[in-house]
């Protein structure tokens, strides 16, 4: 069947006769989904949120606030781009202008829907624009939400160990639901369903990082109908592979994110001075939608989406996009290279950075890549012979980043990298020399960029999301930073080199110790570990790879818990709320600290570590990896 299109007074109507798909004219906003047999897959009767959209969120220029003002993006003008048997692209736009200021983000949006013949899904992508004759702003947010039948939709899918029947959007108001301390996360204390009684429901439980956030979506069991949000490509996200977004979660809601400052804070705004130009497109991704005759077989519907996600992998960069802003195959190129690692108080040559994250972003300092929104990135992993190549690079100026586990620090390529339409670059031999001044004396986890590998507690049992039970995601539980104050109430961690054990001993996150109603204080660890002959004169390195910091202040002191001022401070840092919101990670900081051998002794020494602000229990850090090196062993 070839497609039709279908123009009423205020919607216009995509059928390709597998699914049927109506929006607003010319708002471009989603109305109705039709497929398998349901006449709409979406919910129309929310309070709030309805249907599919897009939307942003935006502050005025000088804002250092993440949240600003909802912006529901509709369009003023349709446009048919496209249309002929095998193919219907439209286009929603919006011009900002004068007589709107204020009340929308100053940017030109054009909004494509794109449905193929025969294809059980379509395709949506957005071109933004910022003018010289625009004000400047903050650009907050941006994504596609989708708002599915609630009546339908009950079980989530978000990767293959985390999926389950979910609780309904009831379940999480008053008085079925009552709110915790954290405004997204909810108890349901007395849902429709008694099996999620007792349980913990938040969004952020389900967040995911962008290398993994392929494919996300619901399945309906009568009929049995998937509904799948597809991103092909990580090009178009900010912040990098690491970068955690939301997903799926209760309502039920599905969401493809392009720009947000979760898990990192306001680095990651896009923030526009009046007049600079600016352009970007987001997308194309793919809402997919699948079914099978028997309601016994729907879970394999995950199956198939993940099957389906490959090929559009593979499809990328598409073909049928009709914005001359989005390049095709031929109009991209690509780089090839070798990368290597040497430190030489490990290996004495280099060896291959194996399973090493490679990618081209905007040009910047080593390490920039991770608070990057404006342009666009691409990534790779290393080869066991520390080969790697990345294809379909869009043109554009560019620095080469690396990063490798097992290795602190950053890597970056010092020739600006230069892309232009069929090129293929071959960068060389490259070797990345990670920070060290000496051996090493002691060492405290691995440098992952993650606090994965310390103590996660169990969760109190009030505080239950039974998914993450026996999970290796269990830090993904609701309330874990209290359980530093069940498990230290009245003396701060203590960890002794050579005799503790980082897994079991060392808090996933150093966080507040609650006192009282609504009263925190400071927390200091202790590192206590020997020297046997401290090398008079000598400088000794302690290195603190930081996993995470929201709204926090580390001081380092060694041997005078006292000192003041102490020996090093990083002054207030971080807003990631990783710690809040049940991440293991958010933004990698990396600081050195120079020891002087006359502040340690022959014997016993120790290092205090304290995050120094108390005003909340969400403050604190999460460590990567701290190493004390001697002072060097060269003559």
């Amino acid at each position: 069947m070839a497609i039709a299109t279908t123009k009423l007074q205020d919607l216009v109507v995509i059928d390709n006769g597998v699914i049927q798909l109506t929006l607003t004219n010319p708002g471009g906003l989603i109305r109705g989904i039709r497929y398998n047999g349901i006449d709409n897959l979406l919910e129309l009767h929310n309070e709030d949120l309805n249907g599919g959209f897009w939307d942003l969120n935006w502050s005025e220029a000088g804002s250092a606030k993440t949240r600003g003002k909802f912006d529901t993006i509709e369009g003023t003008s349709l446009r048919v781009i496209v249309e002929n048997e095998e193919q219907i692209e439209l286009s929603f736009t919006r011009t900002w202008d004068p007589s709107v200021q204020g009340e929308q983000a100053p940017l030109r949006i054009d909004r494509r829907f794109v449905m193929l013949r025969g294809c059980p899904g379509f395709y949506s992508y957005a071109i933004f624009e910022h003018l010289e004759d625009f004000p400047g702003f903050n650009l907050n947010t941006t994504r596609i939400a989708f708002m599915l039948n609630k009546d339908k939709f009950h079980y989530m899918a978000v990767a293959d160990n985390r999926q389950r029947y979910m609780p309904l959007p009831d379940d999480r108001l008053p008085p079925r639901g009552q709110q915790l301390a954290y405004p997204e996360a909810v108890l349901l204390v007395d849902p429709v369903e008694p099996e999620f009684k007792g349980e913990v429901d938040d969004k952020y439980q389900y967040s995911c990082e962008n290398k993994d956030n392929r494919v996300h979506g619901w399945i309906c069991f009568d009929p049995p109908v998937g509904f799948w949000q597809i991103t092909p490509s990580n090009e178009f996200r900010n912040g990098g592979p690491f970068k955690q977004d939301l997903t799926s979660h209760v309502n039920p809601t599905t969401l493809a994110i392009f720009v947000t400052s979760h898990y990192a804070g306001e680095d990651l705004l896009l923030k526009f001075q009046p007049g600079e130009i600016w352009k970007k497109v987001f997308g194309p991704v793919f809402i997919y939608l699948n079914s099978v005759s028997d309601r016994d077989d729907a879970l394999s519907l995950w199956d198939d989406a993940k099957e389906r996600m490959k090929i559009e992998v593979e499809s990328w960069p598409y073909s049928f996009a009709a914005s001359d802003d989005f390049p095709k195959s031929n109009q991209r190129g690509a780089i090839r290279g070798k990368l290597l690692v040497h430190d030489r108080y490990i290996t004495e040559d280099a060896i291959p950075a194996e399973a090493a994250y490679v990618g081209l972003a905007r040009p910047g300092d080593s390490g920039s890549w991770q608070r990057e929104s404006k342009g666009y990135q691409f990534w790779t992993t290393v080869d066991k012979n520390g080969y790697f190549a990345i294809n379909n690079i869009r043109t554009g100026n560019y620095n080469l980043y690396a990063w490798v586990p097992g290795f602190i620090g950053d890597y970056k390529f010092e020739a600006a990298l230069t892309i232009n339409p069929g090129c293929d670059i071959d960068v060389g031999e490259l070797t990345y020399k990670p920070p060290r001044n000496g051996p090493t004396l002691w060492e405290i986890g691995t440098p992952t960029r993650s606090a994965s590998e310390f103590y996660v507690p169990d969760p109190n049992p009030l505080y239950i999301n039974k998914l993450y039970v026996n999970h290796p995601d269990r830090f993904r539980q609701y309330g874990l930073w209290e359980r530093y104050t069940d498990l230290y109430p009245e003396k701060d961690l203590v960890y002794t080199v050579g005799v503790s054990d980082y897994r079991k001993d060392w808090f996933y996150a150093q966080v507040t110790r609650r006192i009282g109603n609504n009263a925190y204080k400071s927390t200091t660890w202790q590192i206590k570990f020997n020297i046997d002959n401290v090398v008079s004169g000598g400088t000794y390195t302690l290195r603190l790879a930081l996993a995470s910091a929201h709204n926090s202040k580390l001081e380092v002191r060694v041997n005078d818990a006292d000192a003041n001022p102490p020996l090093f401070s990083t002054g207030v840092i971080g807003g990631d709320n990783a710690i809040a919101r049940h991440g293991i990670h958010g933004l990698y900081w990396l600081f050195n600290v120079d020891i002087a051998a006359a502040q340690l002794m022959q014997g016993e020494n120790t290092i205090y570590l304290t995050q120094a602000r108390s005003s909340s229990p969400f403050q604190g850090i999460m460590y990567d990896y701290i190493r004390l090196e001697c002072p060097s062993t060269n003559s």
